[in-house]
């Protein structure tokens, strides 16, 4: 069997639009802040407060079709091996990092349809609150990986999610 020395171009392009998206909606969720804060005061919203609330969750929803179809390569295709070079005790770091990282690019989601499409404030307390605080530390952490691998260990793993 051949080893991977980079992700296939099908699993760079759905890591780049995930990311892509994830920070669309990690920076700009304003339009869902203002139609929670509408529905909180008023019960209601406008149509422009639903509108952007509705991208939102549009975003959200590719999101978890995304992560799902990378899930799915990565299975059916595999990804490269961990390198040689990082200490063992990162390699497990970087693995319990990446389930986390899928569980919330599935979790977070989840909970933002049962807080907008059913009415679960909970969920949208847990969605807002928490599992986002935990999403922007993972990201830090991740790309803080990837450039201590690029510079400090001089390692390929950037280049096998960018280039190949």
């Amino acid at each position: 069997m051949k080893t991977l020395v980079a992700f296939s171009l099908p699993q760079r392009v759905l890591h780049w639009l995930t990311a892509g998206l994830v920070f669309f909606n990690l920076l700009l969720p304003d339009g869902m802040e203002e139609w929670n804060r509408s529905i909180k005061r008023t019960g209601s919203a406008t149509a422009d407060q639903v509108g952007s609330a509705n991208i939102h969750a549009y975003v959200g929803i590719a999101i978890l079709i995304l992560v799902v179809l990378r899930l799915v390569l990565r299975f059916v295709q595999g990804v490269p091996p961990s390198s040689p070079l990082e200490p063992a005790l990162f390699r497990v770091v970087a693995t319990i990092a990446h389930v986390l990282l899928y569980g919330l690019l599935i979790a977070m989601p989840v909970t933002g349809m049962a807080a907008y499409y059913l009415g679960y404030d909970g969920a949208g307390d847990v969605h807002a609150d928490i599992l986002k605080v935990v999403l922007w530390v993972l990201i830090a952490g991740h790309v803080l990986g990837a450039l201590t691998h690029k510079f400090y260990w001089k390692t390929n793993v950037l280049r096998r999610m960018t280039v190949g």
